[in-house]
Parts: C-alpha cells; sequence; structure tokens
C-alpha cells in the first residue's frame, strides 16, 4: 500500500488507470471497514482500476467539535498499519483535515479531490456518509455528481454479524467502556490495543512483588474501563508477552486520583523497559478496581490475577 499526503502524489500514482474510492475516518479499522475494503478490491480488479482509501491525519471531530470528539480507536500511524495488514489497498490518501479544509464545500471536494486527483470511477461509501462543509455532502449528491462528472456511486448500509451485533466504532467504543474488552475484539476482530510508552512510576508494584510497567497513552486514545484484566505487552523487541493489566486510579493507596494508569505485570520477564515503546493488548476483563483494606489482601488478589491471566493466556 502506497500511502500519500498530497494530492499531486496521488495523482501520480492512479492517472494511467482510474480508481474505486472509498473515503472515512476509518478508525480502528473494524470489521465492517475491513468488508468495505474488501469490497473496493473486488470491484477495482474487476474494472483494471486501483483500490483507494481518502482518509484523515486527525477525526474532522477534533476540529469541528473538539468538545465532543470521540477517543480513538488507533493513532494515525496505528491505523494505516491496519490499513495496510488488510492488504486491499493500492493508495492511502492522508488528507491534513484543519480549519481550512472543514469549511470546504462538499462539491469543492469532489471536484479537486475525487475527479482532480484520485481519477475515481466509482466510490463507495456508507449509506450514512457525510461531508464537506456543515455536513452538506451525502450520498445523493455524489450520486448527482457522478452522474455529471462520470463516476458511479455505493451506498452501503452497516455491516453486522448474524447475532445483530454491528460493527463500528461507536459500538466498540461503547464496549470498552463497559470493559467487554472480549466483544469489543469480536467487532474489531482483533484484541484491543494502544500504544504508548513506558515511564517511571512510584515502583509501587516492585515494592509489592510485582513489578510493572507504567505505560503512558496518549489521552486522545480510547481505554477500556478501569479494572483488572488478561492481556499482552510487547515492548522494542517485538516479542508479544502474556500480561496480567491493571487500568485505575490504585484507590488502595490513592484516595483521589485525577487520571487513570494503566500497569502491565508481564509473566515471567525481568528486565528494563523504561522508554520503550509499548503495544498493550486487552483479552478479558478478570475484576473491576477495589480497594482493598490491607495490602497484604491486595497482594493476595494480585497473585490470583496472574494466575487467572496464565490460566486464560496459557
Amino acid at each position: 500500500m502506497l500511502v500519500v499526503h498530497d494530492l499531486a502524489a496521488l495523482d501520480a500514482a492512479v492517472a494511467d488507470r482510474g480508481s474505486v474510492v472509498t473515503i472515512g475516518v476509518y478508525d480502528g479499522v473494524h470489521r465492517g471497514h475491513r468488508a468495505v475494503l474488501r469490497l473496493v478490491r473486488e470491484l477495482a480488479d474487476a474494472r483494471g482500476l486501483a483500490a483507494v482509501c481518502v482518509t484523515f491525519d486527525r477525526h474532522p471531530a477534533e476540529v469541528v467539535r473538539p468538545d465532543s470528539a470521540p477517543p480513538l480507536l488507533a493513532a494515525p500511524e496505528q491505523k494505516l498499519e491496519l490499513l495496510e495488514e488488510a492488504g486491499f489497498l493500492d493508495v492511502c490518501l492522508v488528507l491534513t483535515f484543519d480549519e481550512t479544509r472543514s469549511r470546504e464545500a462538499a462539491g469543492d471536494f469532489v471536484h479537486e479531490v475525487l475527479v482532480g486527483a484520485a481519477h475515481v470511477r466509482l466510490v463507495v461509501v456508507g449509506a450514512d456518509f457525510h461531508f464537506g462543509r456543515g455536513r452538506g455532502g451525502n450520498v445523493a449528491l455524489l450520486e448527482r455528481l457522478g452522474g455529471e462528472l462520470g463516476f458511479e456511486v455505493i451506498g452501503l448500509g452497516l455491516e453486522g454479524a448474524e447475532g445483530g451485533t454491528i460493527y463500528s466504532s461507536t459500538r466498540t467504543r461503547e464496549l470498552l467502556a463497559a470493559g467487554d474488552v472480549e466483544a469489543a475484539a469480536a467487532v474489531l476482530g482483533r484484541p484491543y490495543e494502544v500504544r504508548g510508552t513506558v515511564v517511571e512510576g512510584d515502583r509501587r508494584g516492585r515494592e509489592l512483588g510485582f513489578p510493572t510497567a507504567n505505560v503512558a497513552v496518549p489521552g486522545r486514545i480510547c481505554l477500556p474501563a478501569d479494572g483488572i484484566y488478561a492481556g499482552t505487552f510487547a515492548g522494542d523487541d517485538g516479542v508479544v508477552r502474556p500480561a496480567a493489566l491493571s487500568l485505575g486510579r490504585r484507590p488502595t493507596f490513592y484516595e483521589h486520583a485525577e487520571t487513570s494508569l494503566l500497569e502491565a505485570h508481564v509473566l515471567d520477564f525481568s528486565g528494563d523497559l523504561y522508554g520503550q515503546r509499548a503495544r498493550v493488548g486487552f483479552r478479558a476483563r478478570l475484576r473491576g478496581e477495589t480497594r482493598f483494606d490491607s495490602v497484604d489482601e491486595l497482594v493476595a488478589q494480585i497473585g490470583r490475577d496472574v494466575e487467572d491471566t496464565r490460566r486464560l493466556l496459557g
């Protein structure tokens, strides 16, 4: 997959054959997203066109309604990795979404990006897709402009499972907010993963006999509900290791804490992880966060959490 960040590069990549284009935030690249990408690939192959995704360097809501922008299921670089891993695209255009872009009329976006740079022959988007200034563009507008400018449009309904679960970024956030990381994984098609840097902590875990890596996750990234989880940890060496994860405010030691802290006790591992870029995967929720009356009670429970993690992850 070729990643480009300007229209001239997209033009150069697809001008000789035209393209099938899908447009969207693609936050999380969940199973519904991948179904759309698979269709784009099939249609592109059938017509001898390039398979193209147009996405953005941030969630548009961060610009147009920052106070209510949803937390991200994947940082921008992680999203590109997921799109690459899906294996369906020839080119991904990452547009800068800023105030100027947010004020662009929908018709101008079609002329500039889709027709002028992507040489689009077919657009594939969700049936509820909106774009352009004030969300003024939709599938109906695309169909009208397509008739004038020579491209077709397919508007798709939300992809869902047989049991009725909808594959969507919103649904994934709801499940994570409830701590149901297993159901979130079913929507995503993989365990939910966050990334951050291992930073210095208060070394309390080491004092308790269970040293932890404190992972600083960027504030705009979606975290599951506070609690204790069985999961995985991968550092700079890329090795995925089982880990007992604590996400919360440590009420046994602190009466009030402003933010939740993500700590990973990596099973059967000793070594220096400070400063490493970490990938932390959530596999199963073990329990909610609890305030214990004594440190001994806490240590005993951590021991049980570690054994539960070992049993669940083998």
